[in-house]
């Protein structure tokens, strides 16, 4: 029998130029007591332009810096101060540990949830889940909720500020979006949200990838020049909305289960949406796809400056042994590459990589 088809998105997103001066007229309706839980940089860039929203309203806010990353005790400590100031609102300002600590404090308390990314380097501000961690750093747990946040708000003018390098990334967090999302929908593979993938959920992953291909490159140039323009905005919805409504209700495949496989090589410094690019390229090559189907999305990663070689992922492609880890942890049981159709082994994933690796080589040679 058929799983059931379900889609859940964010109750409200807001974009723009300028967004966080209507951030009190956009979200007064969800209380008068705020909590936000701001990264350091999220404070500094988010603070003012916040507080001049709220006008003479007599709400209170308190603007509190959280530890760094989402671990339990962070966690705890917001929700104290949620208990003792009666907070009717918890907003995560900043990038995804400071959201993902403000989603897990509302989720325990009961209460609404909304979203200030100021970089835009994973999907995660759209999505219904957060990673949690233990006070010493170590991953704990998956927290997924009920619910997608109550409202996500993006000021394109703080992202056209923040370094190049996030949006680069977020952009092949996105790229992977349509991949997995249509190897999903051919096998009937469970969403994120544990649901049938819908024809709208394909639908919008598709429309990312096609809006990736149409303004990454411009996207990135106002970026580089600290501007905001149409392309900018364009890719700060795909990267954000499209690419976090998509994968949340599109499932993911073999991208995410190689950007898996090198976190177990261990301490690594790439970031996760540059893995997911050429993850994504991996894939492709896993499912036969068509040689200008290859090239379109080569040439893409190529064009935005995301990586199509293991070097560019800082990984030597002559240490097999690497190479092995890698495929034997993106093959564990439970992975998402297990969605892949035909069904694929370690050595399948093996002979991918390295595949992958040296096409990208000769692309990069030709260029």
């Amino acid at each position: 029998m058929a799983r059931l088809r379900l889609i859940r998105t964010p109750l409200k997103y807001v974009q723009g130029k300028g967004a966080l001066l209507s951030f009190h007229d956009q979200l007064s309706y969800l209380g008068k007591r705020w909590l936000f839980v701001c990264s350091n940089s999220g404070h500094r860039t988010c603070h003012d332009s916040i507080e001049k929203s709220f006008g003479n309203s007599d709400d209170l806010r308190i603007y509190e810096v959280f530890g760094g990353i989402s671990s339990n005790g962070e966690i705890a400590r917001m929700q104290e101060i949620v208990r003792n100031e009666k907070i009717d609102v918890v907003v995560g300002v900043g990038g995804g540990s400071a959201i993902d600590t403000a989603k897990a404090v509302a989720h325990y308390e009961k209460l609404p949830v909304a979203v200030v990314p100021t970089v835009i380097s994973t999907d995660a501000p759209c999505t219904g889940l957060s990673v949690i961690y233990n006070d010493d750093e170590s991953f704990d747990r998956y927290l997924f909720y009920d619910n997608n946040p109550d409202a996500v708000i993006v000021d394109s003018e703080i992202i056209a500020q923040s370094p190049v390098k996030f949006l680069v990334a977020g952009m092949g967090d996105a790229l992977g979006t349509y991949f997995e999302a249509r190897a999903c929908y051919k096998v009937d593979a469970p969403s994120l949200e544990n649901g049938g993938v819908t024809r709208t959920a394909l639908a919008i992953a598709k429309l990312c990838y096609d809006t990736l291909r149409d303004y990454g490159s411009q996207a990135k140039v106002a970026n580089e020049m600290k501007v905001v323009t149409p392309a900018l905005d364009a890719i700060i919805e795909a990267n954000v909305y499209l690419s976090g409504v998509g994968a949340d209700n599109g499932g993911l495949a073999a991208a995410h289960s190689f950007y898996n496989g090198v976190t177990a090589l261990g301490a690594h410094t790439i970031e996760h949406g540059c893995c997911v690019a050429y993850g994504t390229l991996v894939q492709l090559l896993l499912e036969g796809v068509p040689n200008d189907e290859f090239k379109e999305v080569q040439d893409f990663c190529m064009e935005v400056g995301l990586p199509v070689t293991l070097a560019e992922l800082g990984i030597d492609a002559s240490d097999s042994s690497l190479i092995k880890k890698i495929a034997d942890a993106a093959c564990r049981e439970g992975e998402t590459i297990h969605n892949m159709l035909p069904p694929v082994d370690e050595k399948d994933l093996y002979n991918a990589i390295i595949e992958c690796d040296m096409l990208g080589r000769l692309a990069k040679d030709c260029r």
